[in-house]
């Protein structure tokens, strides 16, 4: 079998071919922010986090945040915690397995969601799954432009920092 092509469709295939590409190649980069990755032991477990990495871009997002709302810490698909063996957040305890990680505007404070489901969308959260409510300190930090996840080592525990424009949000994380 023959395909044949114009000599005008021959012009322009590898122009539209090449334009296919640049599309398919850069609408993720301009739709989604980066992802970020923190890996850490806690006790034997060893805890991923994966998420994504909005900037202020000169917006103080948190103290804009309305009371009831729900934050998907983080930018496009849910931040999602894996761990490999029990830990405790908050003294919550959580099996070995995957969960997402949503935040609650509660008045001045916020409050940690662990959630059951995976694989979802950020803003897709359901309450319903939602399985440990764990209350966050809050305290001031350095500016910060990109919103950042850490698992710092403090004593024999770790602490789970969310840190954005000025304000971190913090949680102990311990091995069960």
């Amino acid at each position: 079998m023959t395909i044949s092509m114009t000599t005008r469709s021959r012009r322009s295939f590898p122009f539209a071919l090449a334009l296919a590409v640049l599309a398919f190649a850069a609408a993720p980069a301009l739709a989604q922010s980066p992802r970020g990755t923190v890996e850490a032991m806690v006790g034997s477990a060893s805890v991923s986090i994966d998420y994504g990495r909005p900037s202020l871009k000169g917006r103080d997002m948190l103290a804009q945040a309305a009371d009831g709302m729900v934050w998907r810490l983080g930018a496009d698909a849910a931040t999602a915690l894996t761990t490999s063996a029990g830990i405790s957040i908050g003294g919550k305890m959580l099996d070995a397995g995957s969960y997402t990680l949503f935040a609650r505007k509660s008045g001045d404070d916020w409050v940690l969601l662990v959630n059951s489901q995976t694989g979802q969308w950020g803003t897709e959260h359901d309450p319903s799954m939602d399985i440990a409510e764990v209350p966050l300190t809050t305290t001031s930090a350095s500016p910060t432009e990109q919103f950042t996840i850490t698992l710092a080592a403090h004593g024999d525990e770790q602490m789970l920092h969310f840190v954005w424009g000025e304000t971190m949000l913090m949680a102990t994380v311990g091995g069960s």
